[in-house]
């Protein structure tokens, strides 16, 4: 089994190993060392990368055998007993270290507000996801998250230990653990100095300082009764808040406001685009009465070009007058939509239509009621040529 570096030490970046074994899979370059930086992807916290012997790692796992070595994803390949020197993406590594200490705090702020247990965690990501025992409903939620926002963000600003042991199988059930185990033999405790012990393999932190700020996003409810609760930690907390203050600024600066003043000009602008939109309906369904019975007072069979905007209304209105047959336009860029159409009292098959008079012109749709296609705009004027005098079936 490798030795694990970054239980020792988290915040080292470079080690110095010996290639164990060495071979190709599937295109991947597997390296195992007697010992290792690397963190492999474990406990919802993601691998390291970086360079090990001048060759990038890519990825790190766990054997599926407990007790074999940690296995290294490289690009190229290393050969077996040389001694390379490795070095980590610190940035990282530093992050992974940022959300998963942030999650310990606030799994535990979460249990203080509120008795929520966690179930499960994702530290994949900037935005952190944990899971709890529980759904209160979407008003209880808020304010749950509300006070556990400011538990987590006192425990950080108390600048609390963290600190990690080993403790013997038989001590465990004595410790006042968060959650049990779910691993038998020694068990690795994380302990945030009287805030919150857990067992957990991953890098942490010296100092709950350096998780904050801590800020929770948003909730959502999860399967059986559950909730989902968003955060960010950290640099990716910081990262988040200078990106929304930024897109807030700008959009003050457009409405000419102060940037909590945009909150009322945006409702003010639903209001005026809400009013266009019905003024826009209205006329639209004027214009689409109008050139229906403009169609109407030509006689059928008829072909129009119409507003794309108005094509389905105007055919919808078409379809319910008796008598009608129809064949409508609207053009679209290269394109143009069509829309055929016909009450039903009319004999005409469309299909038959269709493919006589309209596909040989590259035309192309389908349809059970009415025929809806496009067709080059080049071709478009011939096409409505070609239909506006079809005989009728018999």
């Amino acid at each position: 089994m490798s030795k694990r570096l970054y239980w020792g030490d988290p915040y080292a970046t470079r080690f110095e190993a010996t290639v164990v074994s060495a071979r190709e899979e599937e295109g991947r370059y597997l390296v195992e060392l007697d010992r290792t930086l690397f963190y492999p992807t474990s406990g919802g916290q993601p691998h390291d990368t970086g360079v090990l012997g001048g060759v990038r790692v890519v990825d790190v796992f766990e054997p599926e055998k407990h007790g074999e070595r940690i296995v290294h994803v490289l690009e190229g390949p290393l050969e077996p007993g040389a001694t390379v020197e490795g070095e980590i993406d610190w940035n990282r590594r530093y992050r992974h270290m940022q959300r998963h200490t942030g999650q310990h705090v606030l799994s535990q702020a979460f249990l203080r507000a509120a008795q929520w247990n966690t179930i499960a965690v994702s530290l994949s990501g900037p935005e952190i996801h944990v899971d709890f025992d529980v759904w209160p409903g979407a008003e209880a939620a808020a304010e749950v998250l509300e006070r556990a926002e400011a538990l987590a963000n006192w425990a950080v600003y108390a600048n609390l230990a963290v600190s990690a042991r080993v403790v013997p199988e038989a001590q465990v059930p004595l410790l006042p653990l968060r959650r049990m185990p779910q691993v038998r033999g020694a068990v690795r405790v994380v302990e945030i100095a009287d805030w919150d012990l857990a067992p957990c393999g991953g890098t942490h932190l010296r100092s709950t300082a350096e998780a904050g700020p801590l800020k929770l996003l948003g909730f959502e409810k999860g399967k059986k009764k559950t909730i989902r609760v968003y955060a960010r930690a950290g640099w990716e907390a910081l990262e988040d808040y200078a990106a929304k203050h930024r897109t807030l600024k700008e959009l003050a600066g457009r409405f000419s406001a102060g940037v909590f003043d945009v909150p009322e000009r945006v409702r003010k602008l639903e209001e005026e685009l809400y009013a266009a939109r019905g003024r826009v309906m209205e006329l639209s369904g004027e214009l689409a009465e109008r050139l229906a019975r403009e169609v109407v007072a030509a006689g059928f069979p008829a072909a129009l070009e119409v507003p794309a905007a108005v094509l389905g209304e105007v055919g919808e209105r078409l379809s319910e007058w008796p008598g009608a047959l129809a064949l409508l336009a609207a053009r679209e860029g290269g394109r143009a939509r069509l829309l055929l159409v016909k009450h039903p009292d009319r004999p005409e098959d469309l299909q038959r239509l269709w493919r006589e008079r309209l596909a040989p012109l590259g035309a192309r749709g389908g349809g059970r009621v009415h025929i809806q296609g496009t067709i080059p705009s080049a071709k478009l004027a011939a096409a409505l040529e070609a239909f506006s005098g079809p005989k009728e079936q018999k």
